[in-house]
């Protein structure tokens, strides 16, 4: 154990390439780690937490983003014993771990007598993909949101986190100050997007992180009194025709629960094809 924690450290700025090389070998199951290497520089100021990696002589096998989320990078479930300690020294600022559910699960095994009893474990969800243009075709009335939308938009975003995870954002020490902030930065970087009816947002999405190889699209919503209505697979289209059409990425993912059979079946006709299967402990 003790050789293990010698070869397992902080990384910092100098890392940020060479962390970046091996998020890249998986870009789009690894795009939530890669995008923020890139956007904080490893530097743990603007990262709100660490990032680990695991060496073998001088190359970096294996890492964690370890922050609100604790996300695993290219590890194996024989990596994930480098890590336990680590993430438990941290588990009061952890949200959720979530990742490939071997590795996922792996850790859960690893931790679980030390660690909080989780508030959820969803064991199973399709990672999906899509590279190219839907032949669906997209519904025109779904276009990027702008600041004058937020007093419309931040209440479809709390009503679907909050129909997703199972808590209000607005929960939080901040009173939702945290989350607003979250949803008004998404709108200036052009990454959210909705369609409105005289009772407000009809279909909303966002895109979480995106990076040269991927992005990832969370926050899929169509509001309740207009589900049913074929909405969710055109305004998905719309989505994937932004991401791939305008050049944010090359790639477009997500991850939706196994369960949600009415979600996963949208995204199929959308042209989604399933890639992988993650995991989240949510705490």
């Amino acid at each position: 154990m003790l050789r293990t924690r010698e070869l397992v450290r902080v990384l910092g700025p100098a890392d940020r390439d060479r962390f970046i090389e091996l998020a890249e070998q998986d870009p789009v199951v690894n795009v939530f780690a890669d995008y923020r290497a890139r956007l904080t520089n490893l530097d743990e100021r603007w990262l709100g937490g660490q990032v680990w990696g695991r060496f073998v002589g001088d190359d970096l096998v294996a890492g964690c983003h370890l922050g609100a989320n604790f996300v695993p990078v290219q590890c194996t479930p024989d990596d994930v014993g480098a890590f336990a300690d680590v993430a438990l020294r941290r588990r009061a600022s952890v949200g959720t771990i979530v990742g490939p559910h071997d590795v996922v699960a792996a850790l859960w095994e690893e931790v679980e007598a030390r660690w909080q009893r989780p508030r959820e474990v969803r064991a199973s969800q399709p990672h999906l993909e899509m590279d190219r243009l839907p032949s669906v075709a997209p519904d025109p009335s779904v276009r990027l949101t702008t600041p004058r939308d937020l007093d419309l938009l931040y209440p479809a975003c709390v009503a679907m986190y909050t129909e997703e995870v199972g808590v209000s954002p607005e929960n939080d020490s901040g009173g939702g100050d945290l989350y607003r902030a979250r949803v008004q930065q998404l709108i200036g970087r052009g990454w959210s997007l909705a369609s409105f009816d005289e009772r407000g947002v009809v279909f909303k999405a966002e895109v979480a992180c995106a990076t040269p190889y991927a992005a990832q699209v969370q926050g899929v919503w169509v509001r309740p009194d207009r589900r049913g209505e074929g909405l969710a697979t055109r305004g998905m289209a719309s989505v994937v025709h932004h991401v791939i059409g305008t050049g944010v990425a090359p790639v477009v993912s997500l991850y939706v629960n196994d369960w949600n059979t009415a979600a996963r079946a949208t995204y199929a006709r959308v042209g989604f094809e399933q890639t992988a299967t993650f995991s989240t402990v949510m705490f």
